[in-house]
């Protein structure tokens, strides 16, 4: 893994797919404990402006089992709250920690601290894209079916940053991918075009029809209906998701081995069902923790 070494993780597009399937494996060998590498003399430095639980815990603890350290750069009790310059910022963190990832809104900010730190960033969740949940996705899937290509992945719901990262990431490893939104919810454009710029020979398909997107689909994936910094809308998005519900009816019309993932939280009842959440195709709790394993693949190949 050594080509990527030094380089950031923005977007699951910065990744070639023989990377993908690269880290994949290497996730495999360090949860198996093929293998133990040790980077006691590392650091790596959390800057979170959004609540997080999984992402925070896994890197945590990925970093801790390699051995090395993590800083908690809580915004709001560094000079960042302030004010202070993101130039500024990314500049003194440079010399400081090995490594960083950053949760934020802005993808914008991502890139600026990209743009002037020579140490790895990685995007732990912006509104755009959070291309760490889809690597542990894939982990996931690949350990279910024993391979990736040809599989077809359906996510269902709001077309957000998770619909972004699963339409690019499935692209790339030549699943195909269908995104049934509603009307007004459809993911954006220019990550579409680029999905199917990426793809090769596999579907990448936007469509407003949950039950045509469900059919015969091997993996069904959704979210909350509301993310972070929509919680005002939340009510009122119930009746328009509705149809799109991940329920037993709609897992009726899928292929008979498929799986169910959701990257969490959940809101039962709304996005998806208690009963197949809980249900004997639920690969949640598997897709939790291959958070830890994706990440920690993830860090020994850029350090």
């Amino acid at each position: 893994m050594g080509n990527l070494q030094g380089r950031d993780l923005l977007s699951l597009a910065d990744l070639q797919t023989q990377e993908i399937y690269d880290l994949l494996a290497l996730a495999k060998q360090l949860k198996s404990g093929e293998i133990k590498p040790d980077f006691q003399r590392k650091t790596l430095g959390l800057l979170f402006r959004k609540a997080s639980t999984r992402t925070r815990v896994s890197f945590s603890v990925a970093m801790h089992q390699l051995g090395g350290h993590v800083i908690d750069l809580d915004p709001s009790v560094t000079q960042v709250s302030r004010g202070e310059p993101i130039e500024d910022t990314a500049r003194v963190l440079d010399r400081y920690v090995d490594i960083l990832a950053i949760r934020t809104s802005a993808q914008l900010e991502l890139e600026t601290f990209a743009k002037y730190c020579k140490i790895p960033i990685i995007n732990a969740l912006s509104d755009l894209e959070h291309p760490c949940q889809v690597l542990a996705d894939l982990l996931t899937v690949q350990e279910n079916f024993s391979k990736l290509q040809g599989l077809t992945m359906t996510y269902v719901g709001d077309g957000n940053n998770m619909a972004h990262s699963l339409l690019l990431g499935c692209a790339l490893v030549g699943m195909n991918i269908r995104v049934a939104t509603p009307k007004g919810f459809a993911p954006d454009p220019a990550i579409v075009a680029q999905a199917r710029s990426l793809a090769r020979g596999s579907e990448v398909i936007v469509t407003h029809d949950p039950k045509l997107a469900v059919q015969a689909a091997h993996v069904l994936y959704t979210d909350v209906w509301a993310s972070m910094g929509q919680e005002s809308e939340a009510v009122d998005r119930i009746p328009i998701f509705q149809p799109y519900q991940l329920n037993t009816d709609l897992m009726a019309l899928a292929d008979r081995s498929a799986i169910v993932l959701h990257c969490l939280p959940a809101h039962r009842g709304e996005e998806i069902t208690d009963d197949v959440m809980e249900g004997k195709q639920s690969r949640i709790w598997d897709e939790a923790e291959n958070r830890l394993h994706a990440q920690k693949a993830l860090l020994v190949s850029l350090l």
